[in-house]
């Protein structure tokens, strides 16, 4: 076995140690899942999914898109083909569509087999600041623990939860294959450190949102193991694929590429910024803590 491979396999465990690490602390740390506790404690925790806000919108505007954007545009060079429509956009907006489709189709469903649902929309005016048991939960846990909790379940659904599960992992798989195409050591372990405190900081915020969300334990549990195999897959991919020198895979990837994106763009803008900035009092700090999360980022995107 080469140096060169040893770096690899080497990145591939550590990638996955310290995801599910970070993974953990919010799913296995009963605080962050109180609902009925203080002031303070309902601060925090507002606060800190300020933080998750803007560390999901930096990764969006800054990362997974401009990513995204770079890769097609250079399949469409090395192809040669030149259009006047936006395909690159069309793809995103793709992902976006599919989301929205996705999730209405479920609830229609749901409406239809005489179950509750989620019915108060993205966007609503919610004057008392936190939730109070005023509108049907998706389950009985949810109706159980529905007193002065920060976190709008109805905003907040586990359906949201999944599909922002959902764009990460694909997108930490083509973290993972960067790492697994290249064909320097040095690159390797820079590209590895990078992406380690990147998806520290995201599988954090991903595991709160989980945990808010009012997901089982034992699906967060899943989710966290599922995402933190994902760059490590994408590792083994991306070895494969050097060894089999394949051509035809780039474009596929930018495909896919684009519609995470676009899933991720759903999630971020309709999803989570909505319902923190829609929840009254603290707006300041809100924000700040929003600022704060997209800085240290934008801070690691502007390292390289």
């Amino acid at each position: 076995m080469d140096y060169l491979l040893q770096v690899k396999i080497g990145a591939l465990f550590g990638l996955l140690f310290l995801t599910l690490l970070f993974g953990f602390i919010p799913a296995r740390v009963k605080w962050f899942s109180q609902t009925n506790g203080t002031e303070t404690h309902r601060t925090v925790l507002s606060l800190i999914s300020c933080f998750a806000g803007g560390v999901f919108l930096a990764a969006c505007l800054l990362d997974i898109i401009p990513d995204y954007l770079s890769d097609m545009n250079a399949e469409l060079d090395a192809r040669k083909m030149e259009i006047s429509f936006p395909l690159p956009e069309f793809i995103m907006a793709s992902g976006f569509f599919m989301v929205l489709i996705l999730e209405k189709i479920i609830l229609n469903c749901r409406e239809m087999g005489g179950a509750q649902e989620e019915r108060a929309p993205l966007i609503h005016d919610n004057r008392n600041g936190h939730s109070h048991g005023h509108g049907s939960a998706t389950s009985s846990d949810l109706e159980s623990s529905g007193h002065h909790v920060h976190v709008d379940f109805q905003a907040h659904s586990p359906f949201r939860s999944f599909m922002l599960f959902l764009s990460l992992s694909l997108h930490s798989v083509f973290e993972g294959l960067a790492i697994g195409l290249q064909s320097t050591d040095s690159k390797v372990l820079e590209i590895c450190i990078a992406i380690l405190v990147h998806k520290s900081i995201i599988v954090f915020s991903l595991s709160v949102k989980l945990v808010q969300s009012a997901v089982r334990p034992m699906w967060v549990a899943a989710y966290i193991g599922v995402f933190a195999m994902m760059s490590p897959l994408g590792i083994g991919i991306g070895i494969g694929v050097m060894e089999a020198q394949l051509a035809a895979g780039a474009l596929i990837q930018a495909v896919l590429e684009g519609l995470a994106a676009g899933t991720f763009v759903y999630i971020t803008f309709l999803e989570i910024l909505p319902h923190e900035l829609n929840s009254p009092g603290k707006q300041l700090p809100k924000v700040l803590f929003i600022l704060l999360g997209f800085s240290i980022m934008a801070g690691l995107t502007f390292l390289g």
